[in-house]
């Protein structure tokens, strides 16, 4: 589905003449060309990702926000091309200039937040790794990049599509992809309001959350926000597996102090209805792919990214 409006000014201007334009020709792999796997070394993201599929063209960011999400991750905000465009759950292949390591990181904006300001965000967290590394030590607002769109896990539904209930299920930084697709289902959700019931068909969307403390849950009242906006719609569920303090009083009714559980996925899981994202360690993914098996769920309804 596609909302279309104008754009504005600041994107409209966006030059394609950045400084670093020539550097970042220079660092872009030839399409199609992803490198071998060294048995030598860990995959890098090209490597990772080379039987996903991306986009062809590569297009100039510049960064304009930058803001702690938490105490190890950060949230970029960047001013988009006008031609740049994504699904809800999708990620970049992220080019700097002077680093020679291609990053990769899922957007945790919308399709509609680029439609409306023209800007996408990318929530990094800290890592030894160049281009998180360089996220964290090196970006500044104007700090200009370039971006690739690719990835086979996204939620793009559209008027004719009957209605689907997702169980959204994250762990850590793995918030990202679904954190998008969650928002993307408010945005269906308001316009089908504004229009009168009009648009997509939206069922059901649960979001199970695991991290370690309250304090790592990212973007957690936004998420709150979200299912108050539309509690017949939306609802969440925390979970901290390493809390020594005091939960926050608004979270106490939505945390829990344990992993996520068959229970509560079980509550969640009609196998003719259900499609469930999974993003997290590996570790949690397999082991919650294996429950949804056991509830019934058919494996092409278990979609999951899990590929750094």
């Amino acid at each position: 589905m596609s909302v279309h409006c104008a754009l504005p000014s600041a994107r409209r201007s966006f030059s394609l003449s950045c400084p670093a334009a020539g550097l970042l020709r220079c660092l872009l792999p030839v399409p199609n060309s992803i490198p071998r796997m060294s048995s030598k070394r860990q995959m890098d993201h090209l490597e990772r990702t080379a039987s996903n599929q991306r986009q062809s063209a590569v297009y100039p960011a510049q960064v304009c926000g930058i803001i702690n999400e938490s105490e190890s991750v950060k949230r970029l905000r960047l001013t988009a091309h006008p031609d740049f465009n994504f699904k809800a759950g999708q990620w970049v292949d992220f080019f700097i200039p002077g680093v020679e390591k291609v990053g990769g990181f899922s957007m945790c904006s919308t399709p509609g937040l680029l439609q409306r300001e023209g800007v996408v965000e990318l929530a990094v967290k800290f890592a030894n790794h160049p281009p998180a590394h360089w996220v964290h030590t090196a970006c500044a607002l104007g700090s200009q990049v370039a971006m690739r769109v690719g990835g086979d896990f996204y939620f793009d539904p559209s008027p004719s599509d009957p209605a689907t209930d997702l169980l959204l299920v994250a762990g850590g930084v793995g918030i990202n992809p679904l954190y998008s697709i969650l928002s993307h289902s408010a945005d269906l959700l308001q316009l089908s309001r504004a229009s009168g019931g009009g648009g997509c068909n939206i069922g059901s969307v649960h979001l199970c959350y695991s991290a370690k403390t309250t304090q790592e849950l990212l973007f957690k009242n936004p998420i709150l926000w979200a299912c108050k906006e539309f509690p017949d719609k939306l609802t969440c569920e925390f979970h901290v597996t390493q809390q020594t303090t005091d939960i926050e009083p608004q979270l106490q009714p939505f945390v829990s102090r344990r992993r996520i559980a068959e229970l509560e996925l079980e509550t969640h899981v009609d196998p003719q209805r259900t499609l469930c994202y999974l993003c997290g360690p590996p570790p949690m993914i397999e082991a919650v792919s294996q429950i949804l098996l056991e509830l019934g769920l058919p494996q092409d309804r278990i979609l999951f990214e899990k590929w750094w």
